[in-house]
């Protein structure tokens, strides 16, 4: 009898099979030698299946298959390992600069115009008996350390590669195929380290930025290429950033903790940490070129958050003279996000140590990191712990108490977006979830933003959403401000783009310009605003004002009027400032 070949039916489907093997292959960064051994099995079934006469040998070979190229995907997991300092080529290694703790070097980027020091040590591991200490100085090191890879990431929870992939193709619309980048990037408790970009040679004087990154408190790294420090670099700025401890690790409260405190503090490590970072720049910039009476802190979102926080925190009293705030304050007198009571943060902390069964901070600390870390959900929130931070924001800035001498800040058109992505949002939900979060004043806010189709629910509630949780604590923060006699200006980032658009976090890649050269993602339109907003940045860095040749004139604000930064650039005035109107009610917002 003879044998059945491999009808057209086969070949549609084999297709498409392979192509599904291939993609999880390098969505997942799968090794090379997935690829080496994937191949030619997936080449050899159909000759196999070919010769094979029967339909059972066909199912049982197939079968082998599936197991074989199981195998090889679990066998080739891709290895962790530190991510570089400059990707692909670079410029070489600098020359050795010296810090209090020691001697390192750094690597130029490929046209030697800017050099980058990365996983420099600002402070001890906080691991063993440091776990939920206030940061202890680093300790010296011999020989030179070469700066040359970022340290890992602060503990947290991680995605899957395979996750990780699909959501930069989903929803960043920019995955890139390639053999290069097969290794997933290192996750630690010892990560208390920071990163410096500088411009390439001799320097002095030069104005410091410095940045915290965003993630809830609970995630988030500090070499992600929309806010690298290169751009800002290329401007004359120096930027700083910076690993901090997240989640149970940076902002879990109990009572025997703050009694073990030599400061009677808990809760609120990660901050510890960022001030550490900062008084590590005040004590070693200058070895960098950089002017340690002109530092500039800046963040974004929960970032920025920190940011506010440290605006009114006497450990952070004259180590920065102004700051910047992306999408995010805890300057409200309810935060939204990112703060809470220290009550209600011990409370917390209770139930985190009964959640892992033990009795004590001792044999809390003797459970491994990797343990602990699903406590992040829970525990990313700071709070007023009576030392880093003595009052809320909202009550410092009422008494005139705060840092900052000037403010640049800010919030994107459509904030809300990434959060809501996955959120249903029908009529009968939206009007619920509106009664439920303003109460008398559920009326108010519906006649304000009417639906009458479930796309239109959606729409306003994304609109709610945005305010509450990101554009109302810019306004308090724009307010308290001018009545402290700060100037403060404000913008709205609404540029739409292939990318994330005005989405949270989306105005980064231009404010720090680093819009990538090759990215279609992007039109001459985006280049020119990154080259506008990035210009803002580094001249508010120099001296406090962003306004400089050639650029639309940027006035101080309190909040009611914003500088566009979009399609087109200049002055507009605030959105939803009826909804702001209740949420002061609501709060009992004053500046006074």
């Amino acid at each position: 009898m003879k044998k059945k070949t491999n009808g057209v039916g086969f070949w549609l489907f084999y297709a498409l099979f392979v192509l599904l093997v291939l993609a999880l292959i390098e969505f997942n960064k799968n090794t090379l030698a997935a690829w080496l051994i994937a191949l030619p099995l997936l080449a050899l079934y159909p000759v196999f299946r070919a010769k094979a006469g029967k339909g059972l040998v066909r199912f049982f070979g197939f079968a082998l298959l599936l197991a074989a190229l199981a195998g090889v995907f679990l066998h080739t997991q891709p290895p962790v390992k530190l991510h570089p300092a400059v990707e692909g080529e670079n410029g070489g290694v600098t020359g050795i600069v010296t810090v209090a703790d020691g001697q390192l070097t750094g690597v130029s980027t490929a046209d030697k115009a800017v050099e980058v020091y990365a996983g420099i040590p600002y402070a001890a591991p906080p691991v063993g008996a440091l776990r939920w200490r206030e940061p202890q100085d680093p300790a010296p090191w011999d020989g030179v350390l070469a700066a040359d890879s970022f340290a890992p990431m602060s503990m947290q929870p991680q995605d899957s590669t395979l996750y990780s992939s699909l959501a930069q193709l989903i929803g960043y619309h920019d995955y890139k195929i390639s053999l290069t980048d097969n290794y997933r990037d290192a996750n630690s408790e010892d990560a208390l380290y920071l990163n410096i970009w500088k411009p390439a040679g001799e320097q002095e004087k030069l104005p410091v930025l410095v940045y915290v990154h965003g993630g809830s408190l609970q995630t988030g790294q500090p070499w992600y290429a929309d806010y690298s420090g290169e751009g800002l670099a290329r401007k004359g700025v120096i930027v700083v950033n910076m690993g901090y401890r997240l989640g149970v690790f940076g902002f879990l409260a109990t009572e025997e903790l703050r009694a073990e405190s030599p400061n009677g503090t808990t809760g609120n490590y990660g901050l510890l940490d960022q001030i550490k970072a900062l008084e590590w720049v005040r004590d070693n910039i200058a070895a960098f070129g950089g002017d340690p009476d002109n530092v500039t802190l800046a963040g974004e979102s929960a970032g920025s958050a920190c940011v506010t926080a440290l605006c009114t925190s006497p450990l952070a009293k004259g180590l920065f003279r102004r700051v910047i705030g992306e999408s995010s304050t805890v300057t409200a007198p309810q935060p939204a996000h990112s703060f809470r009571t220290l009550d209600e943060a011990l409370e917390t902390g209770a139930q985190t140590l009964e959640r892992f069964g033990v009795s004590s901070v001792e044999e809390l600390r003797k459970l491994d990191a990797g343990t602990l870390v699903a406590a992040a959900d829970t525990n990313h929130h700071m709070t007023v712990d009576g030392y880093a931070l003595p009052q809320t924001p909202y009550e410092a800035y009422r008494k005139g108490e705060h840092n900052e001498e000037a403010i640049l800040q800010g919030f994107n058109g459509h904030e809300g977006g990434p959060f809501l992505l996955f959120t249903r949002t029908d009529l009968e939900s939206y009007e619920q979830r509106v009664r439920v979060w303003f109460g008398d004043c559920a009326d108010e806010v519906l006649s304000l933003y009417p639906a009458a189709t479930d796309a239109e629910a959606k729409a306003q509630w994304e609109k709610i959403y945005s305010v509450w949780f990101f554009s109302y604590g810019h306004a308090c923060w724009a307010r308290q401000a001018e009545a402290n006699g700060i100037p403060s200006y404000s913008y709205y980032f609404t540029k739409n783009n292939g990318r994330l658009g005005d989405w949270h976090s989306g105005e980064e890649v231009y404010c720090y310009g680093n819009i990538p050269a090759a990215s279609r993602l992007y039109d001459a339109s985006d280049r020119a605003l990154a080259e506008l907003f990035s210009s803002y940045f580094a001249n508010f860095c120099v001296s406090g004002d962003p306004n400089g040749e050639g650029l639309p004139r940027w006035e101080v604000s309190d909040g009611s009027r914003l500088l566009e930064l979009g399609e087109t650039v200049g002055e507009t005035d605030a959105p939803d400032a009826a909804l702001i109107a209740i949420l002061d009610r609501i709060q009992g917002f004053a500046v006074s």
